[in-house]
């Protein structure tokens, strides 16, 4: 019997294969194992798949076309209905909302505002027929999860106009995150592509290619994109205006992740495993793109999920000042434009409700790319 046999004992069968479970895992199984014992990442890895999730099913899940076509005339800047299920006249097995009457009042200036009408109950009613949509951009449905019978029903009330600030938010989402995505792949293919020839070749391409990096890294957002929405002709679609600031986060968002890519292929690029390919007849392309990229490809993916709430804030920042995205398109920069009045912050406060999504979106991506930073890094303190 050994020295350690006689300490700690004979080694258990579970505790055998656990250890080889360690030592066969892949670089994946072993991030994915330190991923699921930070708590923070993973209580916030389910929240931002919650938020991806509504933002795809947004025409499903919102009850009304977040467009002036869904508004309702009707209920402008109306405060956020609630079902209950009881009321000064008792309770019931079904949610329901109050109908509410509209009139100007004389002690608000005539201003309009909302009389409920207690002893009048809108049903809660599932999987009703309402505006037309095109899920995922081209499967037709009239179908939307709730409604109520009888009239419309605003969770988070409305705007000025009368649209619904809750399908609106989820579709706000939807297109935050379709921008990011377009600009982080964008970067994305443009860093591993400059990053890979710099970092694989080195010498004067390395330096030329540094000193454009150098270049674009100085170039300032504001005043490109103020120089940008100054050419753009005002008859712009909405979705031309969406592809153009997508492609230009994109265009200007490469640089930090080109120069990781090439300081790893710096390091790895005299490996004995690239020599070997080499002599073997592999072209740089092939060995960029099937030995030394694949060889840090978590990294770059921690990377690219740490990219996503700068892409997503940028977006955001630009729409909020009037040089991203504007209506008739939701996006979170462009419901926080309606925000930003005296008004609006004394009366209708149910305006900011996005802001709570836009913070939690944002804060729900750090914690995760933090997580899988640390899950990456195996001298990591939280692993020890």
């Amino acid at each position: 019997m050994t020295s350690e046999a006689q300490t700690n004992g004979p080694i258990s069968t579970e505790d055998q294969k656990a250890k080889e479970a360690y030592f066969t895992a892949s670089q994946r199984q072993l991030i994915w194992a330190r991923f699921k014992k930070q708590r923070t990442a993973m209580i916030a890895a389910v929240v931002l798949i919650v938020l991806v999730v509504s933002g795809i099913f947004a025409p499903f899940l919102s009850p009304y076309d977040p467009t002036i076509a869904g508004r309702d005339k009707d209920y402008t800047n109306g405060a956020p209905q609630i079902p209950q299920f009881c009321d000064t006249n008792g309770c019931s097995m079904r949610p329901f909302i109050h109908a509410v009457e509209r009139e100007r009042s004389l002690a608000t200036n005539f201003r309009w505002v909302t009389k409920v009408n207690e002893d009048k109950r809108l049903y809660v009613q599932w999987f009703v027929k309402g505006d037309k949509y095109e899920l995922f951009g081209f499967v037709p449905g009239t179908v939307h999860l709730f409604g109520v019978e009888g009239g419309k029903i605003h969770l988070f009330g409305t705007d000025e106009d009368g649209q619904d600030i809750f399908s609106r938010t989820l579709h706000a989402v939807w297109t935050s995150l379709q921008v990011g995505s377009i600009g982080v792949f964008i970067a994305f293919v443009l860093a591993l592509i400059i990053g890979g020839v710099a970092g694989y070749y080195g010498g004067w391409i390395d330096s030329v290619i540094q000193m454009v990096t150098d270049a674009v890294r100085t170039v300032p957002a504001i005043p490109l994109f103020m120089a940008i929405a100054a050419f753009m002709p005002p008859e712009l679609s909405a979705e031309a205006r969406f592809f153009y600031i997508s492609m230009i986060l994109g265009l200007i968002g490469w640089p930090t992740l080109a120069r990781r890519v090439r300081t790893h292929l710096l390091t790895e690029r005299n490996q004995e495993y690239v020599l070997a390919a080499q002599l073997c007849g592999a072209s740089p392309g092939h060995t960029i793109r099937r030995h030394l990229l694949p060889s840090f490809t978590s990294y770059i993916i921690v990377d690219l999920v740490i990219s996503f709430p700068y892409m997503v804030l940028s977006e955001t920042a630009l729409s909020f000042i009037g040089l991203g995205l504007k209506d008739p398109v939701s996006s979170l920069g462009v419901m926080l434009q309606k925000a930003t009045s005296a008004d609006v912050m004394l009366n209708y406060q149910w305006y900011f409700i996005p802001v709570v999504f836009f913070i939690v979106l944002v804060m729900a991506f750090v914690f995760v790319g933090d997580g899988l930073r640390d899950a990456a890094d195996p001298y990591s303190e939280s692993h020890k």
